[in-house]
């Protein structure tokens, strides 16, 4: 099966001489859609710098990305936003709604960027989130759960075939992370995508199909 994100060899390095610190060291990862892959590690391990440079955020210090057998090392800013746009979607630990949009609205917005009508998807993502009914309330008038769900939303309504989760549960209660955590592992499963979900609590892992460790900027798939 063609792998959705493949990275081969990625090193990424930040400093310079006595302050030159290793975040990853031959990194090799790939994900297929139909997948979800929990990614985890204590605080400075290198899983946030892993997902960034997956997602074409960051580039690495040496070695290869493809995302849907497009080689991005070498492009250009305009066109890795172009990819990210296109192919993925973003989950933050932090809802990152827009304070002054209603609900509704923040889809609006991606729809207007993406050129073409979202309602369908967007539609059906809101009655499956049981959220459909907060379309117009702000971001102020919603509970923590609920804001990370229109987030989830927000990300998948232009149905990237790549996800990725940095620490999405991080801000909420254990019944409202698990409720996300499920979410994702379905939607991999039944609209066949790659979800890649880094977390530092291994809790939210047992919906994974698998699950790697990082450590030192070394990533290893967990027996």
């Amino acid at each position: 099966m063609t792998a959705v994100l493949k990275m081969t060899n990625i090193q990424k390095r930040f400093g310079t001489g006595h302050t030159e610190v290793d975040a990853l060291t031959d990194v090799n990862f790939s994900i297929a859609k139909d997948s979800f892959v929990s990614v985890i590690g204590p605080s400075g391990s290198g899983k946030s710098t892993f997902l960034t440079i997956a997602g074409g955020l960051q580039r690495p210090t040496a070695g290869k990305i493809w995302i849907n057998g497009t080689d991005i090392s070498d492009l250009n800013e305009r066109q890795r936003t172009q990819i990210r746009f296109d192919q993925l979607g973003f989950i933050l630990q932090s809802s990152n709604l827009v304070p002054f949009l209603k609900v509704h609205e923040q889809f609006r917005l991606v729809e207007k960027l993406a050129h073409h009508s979202l309602q369908e998807r967007t539609d059906r993502l809101l009655k499956e989130l049981d959220i459909d009914q907060l379309q117009h309330k702000y971001p102020k008038e919603l509970s923590g759960g609920e804001k990370q769900r229109v987030a989830i939303v927000r990300a998948l309504c232009n149905d990237p075939s790549l996800i990725l989760a940095d620490e999405p549960t991080a801000s909420l209660d254990s019944k409202h992370a698990f409720e996300v955590v499920k979410i994702l592992a379905k939607e991999a499963h039944e609209q066949h995508k790659a979800i890649i979900m880094v977390t530092h609590d291994e809790r939210m892992t047992q919906w994974s199909d698998q699950i790697y460790q990082i450590e030192d900027g070394h990533l290893a798939l967990k027996k």
